[in-house]
């Protein structure tokens, strides 16, 4: 029995379910077959580095190569330096290089799928669109060395610099032409980051929908896919069915994302998720059973872990990072939960404690009884007596 707090004040005795683990899925590296899925991964910290919240991440490097094993052994990709490795907050470009670098050795090691996120946080001061072009060309020309597939993400300092929807037509069709291989395109909603409100030149969504899709049109071959971070299902919908053949879209829609990967008779979204870092196992699990044909056992596997989901992503949104970091550490991924940029602090006791109740009964923890342990040292940290 544990006394979790709630946001009252209170504590609600709660009796660990420790139903059978879903998260001790047999690993199996066979490739997914009806849909590319890509887990975008998180980073350890070291916990023992004398380091202040405004310096550079120190990376415990084993335990985060050791994760990307992890989600590779079960079939997985892994989207690399991406917002969920707590790019932008916590991890700077020099330390994102070091861990695409690192990530992409370990990824050919391994036989693991790997894109890397190219972007512009090189920048921190304001500045122009030809600087801001050369960020974006020196990142993906680091991506492009290592053999990753390269995602272009949303940059702050292009929507500080841009002007109209011109300027970021000209600086995507510039990047693309460069592009020695088809690029993951990245539309990033200021849920998850509030620089990015206006993105594509307007804070009107359609008007900023055509625009993107300007882009595409104009570039389908040098497009891959393109990752929709919106939390908006219909939005999402209505442009997948507006993109070119061939060009994928990849769901980052951590609220819909059973439905939109289902799809519908008229198509379906492929995955780049940072929900997929604590359900790697089970998500992986659940396209198997699409890989069949099976949709309702995907959706009986899949749709309970949307509470979880929508928990984790709860407003400010760009938060998720410390929840699931938190899982992972309960999970038994890593031996503690800090975080680069002390983010361990971003997310109350009591959204901690919903996030463990809620994982615990969807049997994500390979180790129940580690959780529960876990769960109760952090309790007692706060004063809990748990």
């Amino acid at each position: 029995m544990i006394g979790l707090p709630q946001p009252d004040g209170s504590l609600r005795a709660y009796e660990p379910k420790r139903p059978a683990p879903l998260a001790s899925v047999p690993p199996d590296r066979a490739p997914l077959l009806s849909r590319t899925v890509y887990s975008a991964a998180h980073v350890v910290a070291d916990p023992y580095a004398d380091v202040s919240p405004d310096g550079p991440a120190v990376v415990d490097w084993d335990a985060t190569l050791a994760f990307r094993r992890h989600l590779w052994a079960h079939g997985l990709g892994v989207a690399e330096a991406m917002d969920t490795a707590q790019r932008g907050m916590g991890l700077d470009w020099a330390g994102a290089a070091e861990l695409i670098r690192r990530s992409a050795a370990e990824a050919k090691a391994v036989g693991g799928r790997i894109a890397c996120g190219v972007g512009t946080d090189q920048l921190t001061v304001p500045t122009d669109l030809v600087t801001v072009r050369e960020a974006y060309e020196e990142q993906l020309a680091l991506v492009e060395e290592t053999g990753s597939r390269a995602i272009l993400m949303a940059s702050r300092a292009l929507a500080a610099a841009a002007e109209d929807p011109d300027d970021y037509l000209d600086t995507y069709a510039h990047l693309l032409r460069q592009s020695a291989e088809p690029v993951i395109l990245h539309w990033l909603g200021p849920m998850f980051d509030p620089a990015l409100e206006g993105y594509w030149g307007s804070s009107d969504l359609d008007a900023a929908t055509e625009t993107f899709l300007q882009v595409v049109a104009a570039h389908p071959d040098k497009i891959d896919g393109v990752k929709i971070s919106l939390l908006d299902a219909e939005r999402e919908i209505e442009l997948r069915r507006r993109l070119p053949p061939g060009v994928r879209c990849y769901t980052g829609d951590d609220f819909h994302y059973p439905e939109l990967i289902a799809g519908d008779a008229k198509g379906f979204s492929h995955a780049l998720l940072g929900i997929f870092d604590p359900l790697g196992p089970l998500a992986a699990r659940a396209v198997r059973v699409l890989d069949t044909g099976d949709t309702a056992g995907f959706r009986a596997l899949l749709d309970p872990t949307v509470a979880l989901s929508r928990h984790l992503f709860q407003p400010p949104t760009r938060y998720y990072k410390t929840g699931v970091v938190f899982l992972a550490w309960l999970a038994g991924h890593q031996d503690h939960f800090a975080m680069v940029g002390g983010l361990q602090s971003a997310r109350s006791l009591p959204h901690l404690a919903r996030a463990y109740e809620l994982a615990d009964g969807l049997g994500l923890f390979p180790d129940p009884e580690l959780a529960e342990a876990r769960m109760k040292s952090l309790l007692t940290v706060y004063g809990v007596d748990a």
